[in-house]
């Protein structure tokens, strides 16, 4: 009987153990387009959960949803020279209109396009296209939009959620008419997201600007929020963009200001993905599977009826219906709670355990005994799964909210505490190597003063560490690069990252 539901534990092969998870908690699937990844029910429910909080965060801050086209033309793309170039090697590329029969009855595109059509790998130009149009007078301004969408950026290394040659986000493009309105924008945005993490995904992050190394092609300033994985790796979580004028300028998006004059606008873009189900599953899951905090658990709590005669069915079915309506009728963080009751015919063994490698917060064990004694059986998926808590029947729609918090509460301080214990503050070279070459696995976070300049990344290259982000909620710290000896403000975070 093996000790854990997952094998091989994190310890013996990390990848293959993420693989193991995203399988057995019925996440998502390769697909039969190399690269490219089908989301499953469950693994989708959680996708729905994260737009809809973050969907009502963008509304809440003046956003509005729109959508645009998938095909780019390629001239918009060559317009801005930084940006093509960030993303050339990625992009697919539809050269023809159809298909048509040959004489060995193959098909074989037809019919040549006057101009390739990219297909979008990120919507700055498309939209700044539009944007061109829409906006004469400062009074357009500002224009704040999100749209939810799938791109294409072709992965020739796939891991599913974490690099997908498809895969879902949201990209928000707003434009402005002046500079310090553009990066209040930017900067609101990375709040958005951080508190997106840390309350509702429980992933503890820093944000901070990154190095120009690092900054997304054709912006002037690339904000980031950096989570750290159980491997001791950083995984890019999301990021928010100032672009200046450069979009601006590229795709003549100009306004006449309060004076008559005309001006160019100032833009940003920022986005997230569903590779946030991957950090969720790498920074949380254990050894058993998923493990979900309850914000974005599309089931918060499962019923297990358990009975061996038709009499005890009866009498235990309907004890978990009634507290699934009571359950149902509570609230937790503003929301109803979502309950199911799992009547299906099978063995109670397999039910706890495909719950258990699917992450659910609360499972409530309810059979003849229990009845018989007034009480409910109840597992946190935070705790070990023989540990059990027996509460009175009546009590738990009435504690159950307070149970999720608790949960909720657990695996943020889970995250955060392994954080801690995988991070170093240091400030010699020597210590660096030593910090990354000494570790078994991918080492950790180590918090140095490090300035933005080439040689920094030429340095770290041997090490495949990088600069991830300087984080803005740090204390000044004056300090001495280590590497170029130049003053800089703060420290950086450097990391081995995905």
């Amino acid at each position: 009987m093996p000790k854990h539901g997952i094998s091989p534990t994190r310890k013996e092969d990390y990848p293959e153990w993420y693989q193991q998870v995203v399988r057995s908690g019925e996440l998502a699937e390769a697909s039969p387009v190399r690269g490219c990844m089908v989301i499953k029910p469950h693994g989708f429910a959680i996708w729905e959960l994260m737009q809809g909080i973050l969907d009502g965060m963008f509304k809440s801050t003046g956003h509005k949803n729109a959508y645009f086209p998938l095909f780019i033309p390629l001239s918009y793309l060559e317009q801005e020279a930084k940006h093509v170039e960030g993303f050339a090697k990625e992009c697919a590329v539809v050269t023809h209109h159809r298909l048509e029969l040959d004489a060995d009855g193959r098909l074989v595109p037809k019919g040549k396009l006057e101009e390739p059509l990219v297909v979008r790998p990120t919507s700055e130009t498309i939209i700044g296209a539009m944007y061109a149009k829409w906006i004469q007078s400062w009074r357009d301004l500002p224009v704040l939009i999100n749209q939810w969408a799938n791109v294409v950026r072709w992965e020739m290394r796939p891991r599913v959620f974490l690099r997908t040659a498809e895969f879902l986000w949201q990209e928000g493009h707003t434009a402005h008419a002046t500079e310090e309105e553009a990066i209040q924008e930017t900067l609101q945005m990375l709040d958005i997201y951080a508190t997106f993490a840390e309350r509702d995904l429980a992933i503890p992050v820093w944000k901070g600007p990154k190095p120009s190394s690092e900054r997304f092609p054709g912006a002037v300033e690339t904000y980031s929020i950096e989570a750290m994985m159980q491997d001791g790796k950083a995984l890019q979580a999301g990021t928010s963009h100032f672009l200046g004028q450069n979009f601006a300028k590229a795709q003549n998006i100009t306004f006449t200001d309060k004076t008559s004059k005309e001006a160019f606008c100032w833009t940003t873009s920022w986005g997230v993905s569903t590779r946030l189900i991957g950090g969720l599953i790498m920074t949380h899951a254990d050894d058993d599977g998923l493990v979900l905090p309850p914000r974005v658990a599309p089931e918060q709590i499962v019923l297990l009826p358990i009975y061996r005669s038709d009499e005890d069915q009866s009498a235990v079915l309907d004890c978990c219906h009634n507290l699934k309506e009571q359950l149902e009728q509570s609230q937790w963080r503003n929301e109803n709670i979502r309950v199911k009751v799992d009547d299906r015919d099978m063995r109670g063994g397999d039910k706890v355990w495909q719950h258990i490698k699917q992450g659910i917060p609360i499972r409530v064990e309810i059979g003849p005994r229990d009845l018989a004694a007034g009480t409910v059986c109840i597992s946190r998926r935070d705790e070990p799964p023989k540990q059990k808590l027996t509460m009175p029947l009546l009590d738990f729609p009435k504690k159950a909210a307070d149970l999720l918090e608790s949960i909720q509460s657990n695996v943020l301080k889970k995250a955060v505490d392994f954080r801690e214990s995988h991070s170093s503050t240091i400030d010699k070279k020597a210590e660096v190597s030593e910090f990354f070459d000494s570790k078994e696995d991918a080492g950790g976070f180590a918090y140095v003063h490090v300035a933005d300049d080439p040689a920094v990344a030429e340095a770290l290259d041997p090490l495949k560490v990088t600069v991830r982000c300087t984080p803005m909620d740090w204390p000044e710290e004056p300090g001495k690069c280590l590497y170029t000896g130049k003053s800089v403000h703060r420290r950086s975070v450097i990391s081995r990252s995905y």
